[in-house]
């Protein structure tokens, strides 16, 4: 039997009936026969990610998802971010996730993303915050995908115990960082943190691209919102810990960085942005052809998450329609080799609500052996009628390992 497994999480797609669809979900109101057909193959269930009712981070999800207990092994987004942007994070590096945003004079938050300032852009941006110095610590400051970007703080005696500057709200005036706990070492970082801020502020406003943005009526992105502090995490690899090999597809920085920290090769596709506009087609390509060397694909999508933040199910119903015609000739591939796949999602994002809530995603585990239900088609409310009930998102890869034949008998 070919040990071959392909786990796809598309980033947010679960969500609520919504008013604009008539009470169904998007996945619900969709027409989506190779995500059913899926399901029909299946063993299906719903998943907590964390916890029932407990609204994860995509960080912590994917770490549950690979079989890594958050409440052990988290040690902040902006370290996976950095890993994922290509950062060789050193012992002692704190690391932060960062967007671009617009205030205005009196220092209120107006957008969050500086308008979704383009990549391309924002990397222009990012080229003239290399030159700002700061005393004893080295600052490294790279963009990855539209408003987002990751800093590095690098020196010694530093800490990861530092507030978040984003706090997910607009119409607020920025807050200085400050430490979260008494040491002396999260002091200082707290102190380094807020001198880069306040550099990179003066840098952002006087540079002729943002100028060129008011111009033109757009917004400026004239100051950086840390959050999510971050060291390397200390990990076995998944090859250590199941036996197999790994490989990454993901556009995003996080992604990466997740399977990256956890021993994944990470696989770039061209033109796999981490936005509506990624090469789908080219991702679903690279995945069958990293099944010829790789025990286990993973697989990430994105597209689901950024029209749920925009709050519109009308699009997130398209995008899961897209998805699930793009998927067709891996899925294809997978029933014609007897290998197995996962199709899921990383947590809720209702798009009539914009954020993470705690609901449960659907699952489904297809394989030659599984114990197929009656399922037939992939959704919220279907899925949940599966024989794989409700599990944790800690308890999937065992699952999966179980039928790989990987996980020792506990007993005799």
């Amino acid at each position: 039997m070919n040990m071959k497994t392909v786990l796809i999480v598309c980033d947010g797609m679960a969500d609520r009936p919504t008013r604009a669809l008539k009470g169904l979900t998007p996945l619900q109101a969709a027409h989506v026969p190779t995500f059913d057909r899926i399901a029909s193959l299946s063993e299906c269930g719903i998943m907590d990610l964390i916890s029932p009712g407990q609204p994860p981070g995509s960080d912590t999800a994917h770490l549950a998802i690979f079989g890594y207990d958050p409440e052990k092994y988290y040690s902040g987004r902006g370290a996976y971010e950095a890993l994922g942007a290509g950062i060789d994070l050193k012992p002692g590096d704190v690391a932060f996730r960062c967007n671009f945003a617009t205030v205005n004079e009196e220092g209120v938050i107006i957008d969050r993303r500086a308008g979704r300032i383009s990549s391309e852009e924002a990397k222009i941006l990012a080229e003239a915050l290399k030159d700002i110095e700061l005393e004893d610590v080295k600052s490294i400051f790279i963009s990855t995908t539209e408003h987002r970007g990751v800093l590095v703080l690098r020196g010694e005696k530093l800490s990861r115990m530092v507030s978040d500057v984003d706090l997910h709200k607009t119409g607020v005036k920025i807050e200085k960082p400050i430490p979260l706990d008494s040491s002396e070492e999260a002091k200082r970082t707290a102190k380094i943190l807020e001198e880069f801020i306040t550099k990179a502020k003066k840098v952002l406003e006087e540079h002729e691209l943002n100028k060129e943005r008011v111009a033109r009526g757009l917004r400026p992105a004239n100051i950086l919102l840390p959050r999510g502090a971050g060291t390397m995490p200390n990990v076995k690899n998944i090859e250590e810990v199941w036996g197999i090999k790994g490989a990454a597809i993901a556009g995003g920085a996080l992604y990466k960085g997740v399977a990256k920290a956890l021993g994944f090769k990470l696989i770039n596709v061209p033109g796999a942005t981490g936005g509506l506009d990624t090469n789908l087609k080219g991702k679903v390509d690279y995945t069958i052809n990293a099944l010829k060397e790789y025990d286990l694909v993973f697989l990430h999508i994105k597209a689901t998450d950024t029209v749920s933040h925009d709050k519109d199910p009308v699009k997130k119903k398209e995008v899961v329609e897209w998805i699930s015609r793009e998927l067709t000739p891996l899925i294809d591939l997978v029933e014609d080799r007897g290998y197995y796949l996962v199709l899921t999602a990383d947590h809720t994002t209702p798009s009539e609500v914009g954020d993470h809530r705690g609901d449960p995603v659907p699952i489904a585990i297809m394989g030659p052996d599984v114990r197929r239900d009656s399922v037939e088609r992939f959704d919220e409310i279907s899925c949940a009628k599966g024989g794989l009930n409700r599990i944790r998102g800690i308890d999937l890869m065992k699952i999966l390992m179980n039928y790989l034949g990987k996980v020792p008998l506990f007993g005799e």
